[in-house]
């Protein structure tokens, strides 16, 4: 028996502004995502990619067409409700990190948990184990200035799975990394994808890091061009 798909993007557009000034940026995608997949989104600047990860996100609205997260139409819900979906179901990676300046990694790593209202022991602990999670045992106390760029995704990591989400967005997570430690949090996403079964959907422009995935979709003036299983041929 089929099983629907975790996420599903039908006839999905996106237009900002009005009148003469309107500029489409999504002209209708469709694409279906199961659970425990691992896709990475490809194509050149403008063709929709960062649109659709922050509709994905829920950080954004579809002007038309319609997003389901597990069987629910997230384009008919609330913003309250959007904000709900984000917290509890969703983990986000960026390329420039994001962490707060003047904290630990430990608060960095916790700070989801505070949003989710978390008593503090038990939120302490869960950081604690994501930070070793990915490595950063020890490395508690200290700030993000006194971490390598590695280490300081590894502490966006470590932030993103501690609410041990369905879904992790990753918006070119090695971006500002060197080719070797540029592996390192690759082959980090790729064990939880496979060992957690954590859906992992991430934007890229680089095919060596593309090629970690299950999946390559490229995107083209706000369409999908193609959809590849890794492995198939062009």
């Amino acid at each position: 028996m089929s099983t629907a798909p975790l996420i599903q993007l039908s006839d999905l557009t996106k237009t900002y502004g009005h009148g003469q000034a309107a500029f489409q940026a999504l002209k209708g995608i469709d694409l279906a995502i199961d659970a425990g997949d691992f896709v990475a989104v490809m194509g050149p600047s403008g063709s929709g990619k960062s649109t659709t990860m922050n509709i994905l996100g829920c950080l954004d609205v579809p002007t038309g067409g319609s997003y389901a997260f597990q069987g629910v139409h997230v384009e008919q819900l609330s913003q309250n409700q959007r904000t709900l979906l984000r917290r509890h179901f969703l983990g986000f990676v960026f390329q420039g990190f994001n962490l707060l300046a003047r904290t630990t990694a430990l608060e960095n790593v916790e700070l989801p948990l505070i949003y989710r209202h978390e008593p503090a022991g038990r939120r302490r602990a869960a950081a604690r184990a994501a930070l070793e999670q990915v490595g950063l045992k020890g490395w508690e106390h200290h700030s993000p200035g006194e971490l390598s760029g590695g280490q300081q995704q590894r502490v966006a990591i470590a932030r993103a799975i501690v609410t041990r989400p369905v879904v992790l967005l990753a918006d070119e997570p090695t971006g500002n990394l060197d080719t070797h430690t540029s592996q390192e949090i690759m082959d980090l996403i790729t064990e939880f994808n496979r060992e957690q079964g954590i859906t992992v959907i991430m934007v890229t422009h680089e095919p060596d890091i593309a090629a970690c995935a299950r999946r390559v979709v490229r995107f083209v003036d706000g369409r999908v061009e193609s959809d590849r299983r890794s492995g198939e041929a062009a």
